[in-house]
């Protein structure tokens, strides 16, 4: 027999998505601000709806089972569009809107003053949210939680970050391309020797996790050249690593996009850049496409569309 949806509580199904989320019972309450007995109460109404258990219990929390599994896109995509339909008002541009966009940091230091005041212009009292970039940024994406994301991809052929691996249901397009440099300080000893791949190899690097990775392009084309580059500290963001090669007492040297160049002048004007030392022929693999991401869904939501032109008016190259 159908079941009528006229008989489900809708608010159930926000209790699901969440569940599926945070994979536990008391956070998906302290979302909710609710007691973990009150969604205990609506996952047995949940199961007896769908007459599945939706979730099993494990010593690592909750796992979703293939029906609930097969309902997490479909979740997403229903509570996003609740959500445009609530937001929607009768002028074209309706005020209080929220905009949420994760980019690579610092990039987004750099954008956000033009992009919020053209925000604001168009979209009185408005609400901008800025997100780093980060390995979760896309799954965000995913669930509606973030319109846009612009970050950099990588060209290298065998990089798990290219574009060509992005999910089927995720749109994107390529504003413009960097090539990363070599950021030392002004007075460091680099500067009087002879720049090449030996020289570069011979200091030790200020690293960055880049989407959870100590690796990116670079270190896959030195490897195939039977070497490696010597890292003496990691850190989590450029902004660090640029921070600790402004610093005196140490001889360490670091990479990051060229359009931290922007960035330095304003923050580190002791820094200066270099090109990475490797033969042209190699270079297109380092490439960096900085790429504006967002969910296909969203292709004609006139929120994010004129965010998407926008954004690409401003940056794109």
């Amino acid at each position: 027999m159908k079941k009528s949806l006229a008989r489900l509580d809708l608010n159930l199904l926000f209790t699901l998505q969440l569940l599926l989320q945070e994979l536990s019972v008391t956070r998906t309450a302290k979302k909710l601000s609710v007691t973990p007995s009150t969604v205990s109460k609506s996952l047995g109404k949940l199961r007896q709806w769908f007459d599945d258990p939706l979730f099993v219990n494990t010593p690592k929390g909750l796992t979703p089972t293939p029906l609930a599994k097969s309902m997490e896109e479909s979740l997403s995509d229903w509570l996003q569009m609740g959500n445009q339909l609530i937001a929607r008002r009768g002028d074209e541009a309706p005020k209080g809107v929220l905009f949420n966009l994760a980019i690579e940091s610092p990039l987004s230091l750099i954008m956000i003053d033009e992009l919020t005041q053209c925000i604001h212009q168009t979209y009185d009292d408005s609400k901008v949210k800025f997100l780093n970039w980060d390995y979760d940024s896309l799954e965000a994406i995913i669930r509606g939680e973030v319109d846009i994301g612009f970050t950099g991809r990588e060209s290298h052929p065998r990089s798990k970050e290219s574009l060509d691996l992005l999910p089927y249901f995720i749109d994107f397009e390529v504003l413009f391309t960097d090539l990363p440099m070599v950021y030392v300080r002004n007075d460091h000893p680099v500067l009087q020797q002879e720049w090449n791949l030996e020289t570069f190899l011979s200091y030790s690097h200020i690293n960055v996790i880049w989407e959870k990775s100590d690796t990116w392009a670079l270190d896959d084309i030195l490897l195939e050249q039977g070497v490696t580059r010597e890292v003496g500290v990691t850190m989590t963001s450029f902004e660090q690593a640029l921070f600790i090669a402004e610093k005196p007492g140490h001889q360490m040297i670091t990479t990051a996009p060229k359009y931290c160049q922007r960035y330095c002048e304003q923050l580190h004007p002791n820094l200066v850049a270099l090109p990475i030392p490797i033969e042209e022929s190699q270079q297109e693999k380092l490439l960096i496409p900085f790429t504006m991401i967002w969910h296909k869904r969203n292709n004609h939501n006139p929120k994010i569309k004129w965010l998407r032109d926008t954004i690409k008016r401003i940056y794109a190259s």
